[in-house]
């Protein structure tokens, strides 16, 4: 990652979920502290125009408030889309496309994800879940020991996720989380 991410690299984000409503979702990204948030569009299961058409919405937030706006998928598409970067395993880059730097997260559930994660080369990772979530009913959490022990061999800045709340913030630095995204968390509260 290059220094001028790293000094940019929002500590909170906000992770979008079909179960969450529209309204609500729009409401919790204008809520975000101007200049130092960021949101990962995800909405994997959403109609394709329906799932632009709210990319767009959140774009429209996102350059109002200066906040970071991440496509889950490939480079290309966040390219394509105007997006501030892309959230996934892809580790090729934008190629002609995205002339301008852009901002790859990805997802990591275990060691084997996290060494997959600096081996291609993204900026941040997002370490899940740390405590349960409603999100996934039923999973098992990482746990606050197990999370640090993940997060001491990552190659990049951590994000904690998982049923994080406001609450909790005062103990990820301990455990080695550079910040936060939440689901429910941003959105009502809860852990999610």
């Amino acid at each position: 990652m290059t220094r001028r991410h790293r000094k940019k690299l929002p500590h909170l984000w906000l992770m979008t979920d079909e179960r969450i409503g529209e309204a609500a979702l729009l409401a919790a990204a204008a809520r975000l502290p101007k200049g130092k948030g960021g949101i990962v569009f995800r909405h994997y299961r959403t109609e394709s125009r329906a799932r632009r058409a709210l990319f767009e919405a959140l774009r429209l937030i996102a350059r109002r408030r200066r906040l970071v706006l991440i496509l889950a998928g490939d480079a290309r598409t966040a390219a394509a889309w105007a997006a501030d970067g892309w959230h996934g395993r892809d580790a090729r880059r934008a190629g002609p496309i995205g002339a301008r730097a852009m901002l790859h997260s990805a997802p990591a559930h275990d060691a084997r994800e996290m060494m997959a994660a600096g081996r291609g080369g993204a900026d941040l990772v997002f370490l899940s879940p740390l405590f349960a979530t409603r999100s996934h009913p039923g999973a098992p959490s990482l746990g606050r020991v197990r999370f640090a022990a993940l997060a001491r061999q990552a190659q990049m800045p951590v994000m904690a996720l998982g049923g994080v709340t406001q609450g909790d913030l005062h103990g990820l630095r301990t455990i080695g989380a550079d910040g936060w995204g939440a689901i429910d968390g941003l959105v009502d509260g809860g852990r999610g």
